[in-house]
């Protein structure tokens, strides 16, 4: 039973029979039945006379694609008024020109005035036509469009609600996409705001109203209202500090300063707001986001089904712990007040977080347990993620002893003066090393990952964001709350904050105004898909690990067995781990050549063969897909080649620029190999395995970057520093240094001082 109250052009929503809205972005791909409402500003062309029709084609067929996949979409559209005034001003113009023509004799037309034209003619000239251009449009997608024009009186008509309510619902069954709009040929003019004292009552007055009372009475999971801008805003858009909105809760009115109304049509963003909440209590779930912008207006209906971060959603649901935005704000103030710590302080808080790795080992592993049971039960992570999964009393040991490094090397970090120049008397400039800001890591089954990138941002002063994998939730948790507890020694608890909120990772990656770095630390998909994601943030990282050993006419037999082994099989799954092998020509059917293959199947090392091996042999292993394959499991592919130039040019052509070993006794040969193969990391009888930042001594590594950037390689402390240029003078301005000036350029170097090696 359904329950209204009886005062005049206002109802109340008493009861939902298809449940509460949904409480987070991620559950609106669930949304069956859809609303999308088109404000004036999204419909028509910026002089207002006239539709945006390359907005309204894109809109359709955002609709059509959302219709075509069992969804149940609704619109309700303005433009009318603007479709008719665009036709009755060439209509007034045409029929001015032939009357002057008649009247004056002459065929030069002087300046016509075009009256002020009524909206309710406009609204009846350009309905016909707004509609047979939908129609027309949706055909395209072979759909069915229908129109309905209604009033705040059908809405209060009982026998007229429950004949449009049958009408929608016999529309949505043949698939047919309902095109709403009020009939304003016929609409009186606007009320006086009387219903905006509270949420529990609407009249219909404007489309935002209208697609507000359409949600309610159709039981729609989601109302999509598009305007001109991005969302809500705690202040008028423009202004200073204005901050969009990302979830807006009921009772967070008294935050929000509303500005001027649209530039067209009834609403303002405080009647969108008024809706919003309205349809919210009775049970829709409501988007407001931008319609007009040409970057995001091709795909903000799909983005915002997908529970993508597009404009303001409305909830119910308030979280317990900050939102995302403000944790960056929290890690970005936090990672200012670490910085201005003297670096005894920063170091002290690593040797903290060192200690409390190894006290509190039993409360670690007890959480480490839960992650594995539960990752087993659910048997979604293949046998190398459980192991990175895995922690142990031998893993916490070496981490301990990782972070004490660290601490021990960043006495000497932020603030060490790298370059000192006399610019003039008096006139002296530094530049000295400073954080880059805030740092997002995103990394995946590697709980360990956390204290050891939570040390090194410590260490260079910088904010940090983590997001970590749900497999490791509980390890993640407890590994951060002690990360958090050695920060509290000096005050700085908010430097390091991990998300835990329902943030995709690809909506953190569009947060440019609070972070300043991302470094994701998985799979090559993972990384992949944050480097397409980033908008406006640059990304350091390596996305593919396929790394190179080459075996030369000049290798030591003892060493090759023992190097090769090693770079695949200590730990397969690692980025730097051997993919693809090289072998000289002349080493085939060599007793060398048979030691390597008879190791790797003792290993039960997975051959394939490439192109060339495979032509040397009458029954060769299966022939490789791509020489361009990180496997990251006991598998390789071994290629010939016919000299170190070639090895060079295949590791050139089908590497990732990440890690590449030369194994040789020749040292005319491995210098060539070093000097001409531009990978990050270029080893010379040595395993690939090597590359990582504590076995470089870096103590750890926020990951390895094979980009060109200013860090590459294993990247530690110095990787996550910038610089900044100050300059101390005394009266000094540039019109001294002209032509006639009194003052001269030295531009003189001077000595660095003394840095700290203890």
């Amino acid at each position: 039973v359904r329950c209204w109250s009886n005062i005049p052009f206002i109802t109340m929503p008493l009861s939902r029979a298809h449940g509460k809205s949904f409480a987070h972005r991620s559950e609106l791909k669930h949304a069956k039945r859809i609303v999308v409402k088109l404000g004036s500003a999204v419909v028509t062309r910026g002089d207002e006379c006239g539709l945006a029709l390359g907005r309204l084609a894109s809109i359709v067929e955002q609709v059509s694609m959302l219709q075509n996949q069992g969804r149940e979409m609704m619109i309700v559209t303005s433009g009318a008024v603007a479709f008719g005034k665009q036709r009755l001003r060439h209509e007034i113009l045409l029929s001015q020109s032939v009357r002057q023509a008649l009247h004056s004799g002459q065929n030069q037309l002087k300046d016509m005035a075009i009256p002020v034209l009524e909206a309710r003619a406009c609204a009846a000239a350009g309905q016909s036509g707004l509609m047979a251009l939908y129609e027309a449009m949706f055909t395209q997608y072979s759909i069915c469009a229908a129109q309905i024009l209604v009033t705040n009186l059908d809405f209060h008509d009982e026998q007229k609600r429950r004949n449009l309510n049958g009408t929608l619902h016999e529309l949505l069954r043949m698939n047919i996409v309902p095109i709403i709009n009020t009939n304003d040929a016929v609409v009186p003019p606007p009320e006086p705001n009387s219903d905006l004292q509270g949420v529990n009552v609407i009249s219909v007055k404007d489309n935002d109203s209208l697609a507000a009372r359409l949600a309610v009475e159709m039981k729609t999971d989601l109302l999509i209202v598009l305007s001109d801008v991005e969302g809500l805003f705690d202040s008028p858009p423009g202004s200073d500090d204005a901050k969009l909105i990302d979830i807006f809760y009921p009772g967070d009115q008294q935050s929000v300063t509303f500005g001027t109304k649209s530039r067209v049509g009834m609403g303002g963003m405080e009647a969108k707001v008024k809706a919003a909440l309205w349809a919210l209590q009775g049970g829709t779930s409501v988007v407001i986001a931008n319609g007009t912008h040409p970057k995001i207006s091709g795909h903000v209906i799909t983005d915002i089904v997908e529970g993508k971060k597009v404009g303001t959603f409305f909830s119910e649901v308030k979280p317990a712990g900050p939102t995302v935005e403000q944790q960056g704000e929290m890690a970005r103030a936090g990672g200012r007040a670490l910085a201005a710590l003297q670096p005894e302080q920063r170091a002290e808080i690593i040797y903290r977080l060192a200690d409390l790795l190894t006290d509190q080992r039993e409360e670690i592993l007890l959480a480490n347990k839960k992650d594995l049971e539960e990752a087993e039960s659910k048997g979604r992570l293949a046998l190398p993620l459980l192991k990175r999964l895995s922690l142990s009393t031998s893993k916490l040991n070496s981490l301990a002893i990782g972070l004490r490094q660290i601490a021990a090397s960043s006495q000497d970090s932020v603030g060490r003066v790298i370059r000192r120049t006399r610019i003039a008397k008096d006139l002296d400039l530094e530049q000295v090393t400073v954080p880059i800001g805030v740092l997002l890591v995103i990394f995946e089954s590697r709980p360990d990952c956390l204290p050891q990138v939570s040390a090194l941002a410590i260490a260079s002063g910088n904010g940090l964001l983590l997001k970590g994998g749900k497999e490791a939730a509980h390890s993640n948790q407890i590994l951060h709350h002690l990360t958090q507890e050695a920060l509290s020694i000096h005050g700085v608890k908010d430097a390091v904050q991990l998300v835990n909120t329902r943030e995709e990772v690809e909506d953190l990656c569009r947060l440019d105004k609070l972070i300043d770095l991302i470094i994701p630390r998985g799979s090559s998909q993972l990384v992949r898909n944050i480097q397409k994601a980033a908008k406006g943030i640059p990304v350091m990282g390596h996305s593919e690990g396929i790394c190179h050993v080459y075996v030369d006419t000049d290798a030591s037999v003892e060493k090759v067995t023992r190097i090769i082994r090693d770079s695949k099989c200590e730990y397969p799954a690692a980025c730097n781990a051997l993919e693809t092998l090289l072998i000289h020509r002349d080493l085939l059917r060599t007793p060398l050549f048979d030691q390597i293959i008879d190791m790797l199947r003792v290993e039960q090392v997975k051959i394939h063969a490439g192109p060339k091996f495979a032509s040397y042999l009458t029954f060769s292993p299966s022939e490789v897909k791509s020489l361009r394959t990180e496997y990251g499991d006991l598998e390789c592919c071994i290629e010939v080649v016919d000299s170190v130039q070639e090895a060079v040019e295949h590791i050139h052509k089908y590497g990732s620029s990440h890690t590449d070993v030369i194994i040789t006794e020749n040292e005319k040969t491995a210098e060539f190999f070093l000097q001409h193969v531009d990978s990050a990391c270029v080893f010379w009888n040595a395993s690939t395995r090597f590359s990582d930042g504590y076995r470089f001594g870096l103590g750890a590594e926020v990951g390895i970057s094979t980009s060109r950037i200013h860090a590459r390689g294993p990247v530690g402390i110095e990787g996550l520093l910038t610089t900044k240029w100050l300059l101390r003078g005394d009266n000094h301005v540039v019109s001294d240094f002209s032509e006639h000036g009194s003052m001269k350029y030295l531009h003189e170097s001077l000595p660095l001082p003394q840095r700290n090696t203890n």
